[in-house]
């Protein structure tokens, strides 16, 4: 909480750093104050039961995993595709391969094979070929290609997606999908969650990003991967005992907040529009929730003393790259706020030190 000036009322932060920072609303606490729960390693949480359902039936799966977080439902999903010894292509800014804590090799001994991204965040077929290992003693054996959508925002094309797809199955590789921000690409792309699944043998969809819930992921995938992925969530320590209290939240996310992320991508465009009428910074992208800009190394520490007074938070460190996330606890007088803070802090910087 900040007050802008003396004797005003204290007003919420803007929090832009992530959509990973909204908090549930009086709604879902409600739904999980309700929630009807059981002792879920012993599989008998029926709300988790629901939410698992309620997913997998959604995208077109037979069956769900409920977890804790996307890292480790995607850590599962790796360890459920692939043995020791085994490698998965993806790419190298992908958050299974840059963002995770090497899990997969640290805990799986599941090589990874990184693959230079496009600038649209697919990986070309051309290098993906390239990556294949031949079946040889020498070598890790290529077992799964695994891709994002979003990709520090961008929707991938499904073209690109099917043809990867297809792909990956010629040369008998598996495809997992991080679809932690999955329900944005489909509110972008005007497809159903469904239509972009389904090119995948497993999927993982994350409930407290855009869709606000406090925590948690689910894998959906065929009953044989997910009865794999139960036993890999146990070791991993994410069998949860009485968690319908937090899968109650995920339910009543997937009712009420999946529409509205529309509004968080055109917050996002409104916030990119004000900060782009700004001489001293560079709006370089924006794309569904996110909005990335350029800023001189020289003001980042000055420009995030001066938007923390003025009750603004962003992931500003030592790169001039910053990302701007938009989310359901922002709202049109929020985006306002955050480029006036911007506006301000660059009409006082002298023209010569810009």
């Amino acid at each position: 909480m900040r007050l802008s000036r003396p004797g005003q009322a204290c007003m919420p932060d803007i929090d832009l750093r992530s959509d990973t920072v909204t908090r549930p609303t009086v709604a879902m606490r409600a739904s999980m104050a309700a929630a009807q729960v059981g002792d879920d390693v012993y599989g008998e949480d029926p709300t988790v039961a629901a939410l698992e359902q309620r997913l997998a039936d959604t995208l077109g799966f037979a069956a769900g995993l409920f977890v804790p977080s996307g890292t480790q439902s995607n850590l599962i999903a790796l360890l459920a595709h692939c043995q020791r010894g085994d490698e998965y292509l993806v790419g190298m800014e992908a958050h299974t391969y840059k963002y995770e804590g090497g899990g997969a090799a640290v805990l799986g001994s599941i090589q990874p094979q990184p693959i230079v991204n496009a600038a649209d965040g697919t990986l070309p077929l051309e290098q993906l070929e390239k990556a294949v290992k031949p079946d040889d003693v020498h070598f890790a054996r290529t077992r799964l290609l695994a891709l994002e959508n979003t990709w520090h925002g961008r929707v991938l094309p499904q073209d690109y997606v099917l043809a990867a797809a297809g792909w990956a199955r010629s040369r008998g590789l598996a495809v997992h999908l991080d679809g932690a921000r999955l329900f944005n690409a489909a509110a972008a792309s005007r497809c159903a969650a469904r239509e972009l699944a389904a090119p995948f043998d497993s999927v993982s969809v994350c409930l407290s990003k855009g869709l606000g819930a406090p925590v948690g992921s689910v894998l959906v995938g065929d009953a044989e991967l997910i009865r794999a992925g139960r036993r890999w969530r146990k070791m991993l320590g994410g069998g949860m005992r009485q968690a319908g209290i937090l899968a109650a939240a995920g339910l009543h996310a997937l009712d009420h907040h999946v529409d509205r992320l529309a509004e968080d991508h055109a917050r996002a465009e409104r916030l990119a529009a004000g900060l782009a009428a700004i001489d001293g910074l560079r709006v370089t992208g924006c794309f569904t929730n996110m909005v990335f800009i350029d800023i001189d190394a020289q003001h980042l520490r000055d420009l995030d003393a001066h938007l923390r007074r003025a009750g603004v938070i962003a992931s500003i460190g030592y790169l001039p790259h910053v990302r701007l996330v938009t989310h359901l606890d922002i709202d049109d007088a929020g985006i306002d706020r955050a480029v006036a803070a911007f506006r301000d802090f660059f009409g006082q910087t002298p023209v010569g030190a810009r």
